[in-house]
């Protein structure tokens, strides 16, 4: 270990994105990318054309880009109230903050909350792992509770005990995601009342990065809960992944000090521009959502044929299957071999733990799948 090192970072491994990330070799291999939850379409050819009009004669690489984000945070404010069909708008650009991606604020909120042992935070896993990677890089404590392995709600019994027993430090921030991923199930009425019931010295952080997809949305609670926040993204519906922008919505206050975290100018002009050009056309780039919820839907009516594979109910944009334990088969050895076998057939899911998380992808990506992962359990001997 090197000596300036910090030694508790010796036993983490670094987060390494997942192979398909590499397109040169995905589009070379003809691969069908469905382990990251992107959209499947690119940005359409003439969005194309006006980037690149603006990079050629509005953005100036030797300046740096906006550093207070206002016009484009005025832009967000617009569509949150859109979206969110609330009675009168009540988000502004002092309710918005910008990052390179959710993970950016993610680290943030952890800085501002937990960071020199002043908390520690609570997930219910399986979740985003990104909250747990984030905290234990910092040297937060994570505590973590379990979901029903039925239909992963959230263990309130554990989550509360857990932090009413966490003590030194206690639990600062609680993290959910709605719906969640991988198992992309939204919060229920119980988990959003015990979300509610939470006192105002921990922080609330719902992620709902698959909002345009689920149409659920808890912004219309942040006036009454300053201790709320909302984590949103343009990387799954609005096609903007390689651009890396997210953005939280809270309260003035909590949204203050987040910006006292920030990075300067932690976003470049070209991402900024395609922001704000993607909520300027958002009705051509969400118009492509009834079909991948359709798709979605089709997808889950054909693999629920098979008795041996079980699949939730989903409100996003990917499904999780699961493989019914059979007899003396592992269960995990069952999901490896279907893992692999759709892998060497030319389509990627993400293998996780206990399921397969599958990206829904075109129409044509989508009946690959289907073909691929008959042909797979046809040569499984159950």
């Amino acid at each position: 270990m090197i000596p300036f090192i910090r030694p508790d970072l010796a036993k983490f491994t670094a987060y390494k994105p997942h192979p398909s990330s590499s397109t040169t070799e995905a589009v070379a291999k003809q691969l069908d990318r469905l382990d990251t939850n992107e959209s499947p379409y690119d940005l359409p050819l003439e969005l194309k054309a006006k980037l690149a009009e603006a990079y050629e004669q509005i953005i100036e690489t030797n300046r740096y880009p906006d550093g207070g984000h206002e016009t484009l945070k005025a832009a967000i404010a617009e569509y949150v109230n859109e979206s969110a069909t609330l009675a009168s708008p009540s988000v502004t650009a002092a309710n918005i903050s910008i990052g390179n991606g959710s993970d950016e604020l993610i680290r943030s909120l952890l800085i501002i909350t937990c960071l020199g042992g002043q908390g520690a935070i609570l997930a219910a896993n399986p979740t985003f792992s990104m909250y747990a990677i984030l905290a234990q890089t910092l040297g937060i404590p994570v505590v973590a509770v379990a979901r029903n392995e039925t239909n992963f709600e959230i263990d309130l019994t554990a989550a509360q005990k857990a932090i009413a027993q966490t003590q030194n430090p206690p639990i600062r921030v609680v993290f959910v995601v709605h719906p969640n991923s991988p198992t992309a199930n939204p919060l229920t009425t119980a988990e959003i009342a015990w979300l509610k019931s939470l006192g105002e010295e921990i922080l609330v952080v719902i992620d709902e990065a698959y909002f345009e997809f689920s149409q659920n949305t808890l912004v219309g609670e942040l006036t009454l809960r300053p201790n709320w926040l909302i984590l949103r993204t343009f990387s799954k519906a609005f096609r903007l992944a390689a651009l890396r922008v997210g953005y939280s919505i809270a309260d003035p206050e909590a949204i203050a000090i987040l910006e006292k975290v920030r990075l300067p100018y932690n976003l470049p002009s070209f991402s900024l521009t395609a922001a704000k050009l993607a909520l300027q056309n958002r009705q051509i780039l969400l118009k492509s959502i009834p079909q991948t919820l359709a798709e979605r839907d089709k997808l889950i009516q054909l693999l629920s044929q098979h008795s041996i594979l079980q699949i939730g109910e989903s409100a996003a944009n990917f499904i999780y299957l699961r493989v019914r334990e059979q007899g003396a088969d592992p269960h995990s050895s069952i999901l490896n071999n279907l893992h692999d076998k759709l892998k060497i057939s030319g389509t990627l899911v993400r293998l996780l733990n206990t399921g397969l998380r599958i990206t829904i992808g075109t129409p044509e990506e989508n009946a690959r799948t289907w073909n691929h992962i008959q042909v797979a359990l046809a040569n499984f001997d159950f």
